[in-house]
């Protein structure tokens, strides 16, 4: 059976598909659309309507609702916004994605690593390594200019009419991508291009509209890896990387109406790039990039803010819920000097908060005596230097000394890895 016959509506809107969805759905959570319907009154609600939607969908007659507009901040800074649909309708795109990637994904470049099923950043990583480690140590990094707002809708329908029989879901679809963005104040926005973020399907619909450059890269016979329209490209010189970076371009606004954002874009050695917050050293060895370590720094000052009003317990959560998930994250480096070097400087913070949050000469002696500070040393309470510099006066370091920070829970994980 080919794909164009697997993928159909029935087998969409089927009960075991359908009730998978709702579960991915709600396990996600998320804001609500724009009829400001949570998780559980779009549940109640479906119910009661699910049999009326239901037929509209099969008959072709249903009309998504409009998604609405929310301005997020970048990692590296800007703003991004996002589409994001109804609870409703968020269901049938999952239960189309999940539908048409288990479907479609076998047809998917392996050098494709961004929202598929079992493929990770660190197998891009990976890859990436491997191609320096063969010599391969010059880069050209391609940013598609403003690409989920770009898509040409004409060229991904003709895409999708090649792999799907089913019109019904082409017209959906086709519906999904002209819905309306709402802005906060109300205004409508008819979108002719882009697949907005935000919703179950863009992800899958942004690799399809991808997979021809896929194509025609592994044609040419270069290296490289892509994660959704984070592409990087691998060459052994600088002057086939500058060839590389023009032809690449030059073929992505002709085949696919995309332009690239030449501030972003550019050749280099792997070393002096980035990769999905890694750096590639030669030889394949991995670090966390710069930038991932200034966004470290950057969230150790917020989240040791002793101006912050919470409990030791809320703190303590806090704390370890983002490390830990940093951790899971860059912890797939093997070159892990710079994270390490970061130690004292993060613990030093940790000191400053409670020294802070000590308060007067007084609590501040009642806190280091409660630590095991004694004698003459409790003078230290009365000193009238700034936080920082007492963070690392060493009669502080004693009473909260890394044992007894890790013992209530502010740990650093690279330690209790040995990494």
């Amino acid at each position: 059976m080919s794909t164009k016959e697997v993928i159909t509506l029935d087998m969409i809107l089927s009960r075991e598909t359908m009730q998978c969805a709702w579960k991915t759905v709600k396990a996600n959570d998320g804001a609500a659309g724009v009829d400001r319907k949570t998780i559980e009154q779009t549940a109640e609600h479906l119910k009661l309507h699910w049999k009326a939607v239901r037929e509209k969908l099969l008959e072709g007659s249903y009309q998504p609702a409009a998604v609405r507009a929310v301005v997020i901040p970048k990692a590296n800074g800007g703003s991004r916004t996002l589409g994001i649909p109804t609870v409703q309708d968020r269901l049938i795109q999952q239960a189309l994605q999940s539908v048409m990637s288990e479907a479609l994904d076998a047809e998917m470049s392996p050098h494709s690593y961004g929202f598929r099923p079992n493929r990770s950043a660190h197998d891009a990583v990976s890859a990436a390594s491997g191609y320096v480690a063969q010599g391969k140590t010059w880069v050209v990094d391609i940013d598609l200019k403003s690409f989920f707002d770009q898509v040409n809708h004409d060229k991904l329908m003709n895409q999708l009419s090649g792999k799907i029989a089913d019109k019904r879901i082409l017209k959906l679809i086709g519906r999904y991508l002209r819905a309306p963005m709402r802005q906060a104040e109300g205004t409508q926005t008819k979108r002719i291009r882009g697949t907005p973020q935000g919703g179950p399907l863009s992800p899958l619909l942004a690799n399809l509209y991808l997979a021809p450059l896929d194509q025609e890269l592994e044609q040419r016979g270069i290296a490289f890896v892509r994660y959704a329209d984070d592409i990087a490209l691998f060459v052994a010189s600088e002057r086939a990387a500058r060839r590389v970076l023009e032809s690449v371009k030059t073929w992505l606004h002709k085949q696919l109406d995309l332009e690239v954002n030449d501030d972003k874009s550019g050749t280099g050695q792997s070393d002096e790039s980035q990769l999905l917050g890694f750096r590639i050293h030669q030889g394949g060895n991995v670090s966390a990039s710069p930038k991932a370590l200034a966004r470290l720094k950057e969230r150790v000052r917020e989240l040791w803010d002793a101006r912050q009003s919470i409990t030791m317990t809320e703190l303590c959560m806090q704390w370890q819920r983002y490390i830990q998930g940093w951790w899971n994250y860059f912890g797939y480096a093997n070159w892990r000097r710079e994270v390490r070097s970061l130690s004292g400087w993060i613990r030093r913070h940790m000191r400053k908060y409670f020294w802070l949050r000590w308060h007067s000469r007084q609590g501040r002696r009642n806190a280091l005596y409660r630590l095991g500070i004694r004698g003459r040393a409790l003078g230290v309470a009365g000193c009238r230097k700034g936080a920082w510099p007492m963070a690392r006066h060493v009669t502080v370091q004693q009473a909260l000394k890394t044992k007894r920070l890790n013992q209530n829970g502010f740990v650093l994980p690279w330690e209790l890895a040995g990494g």
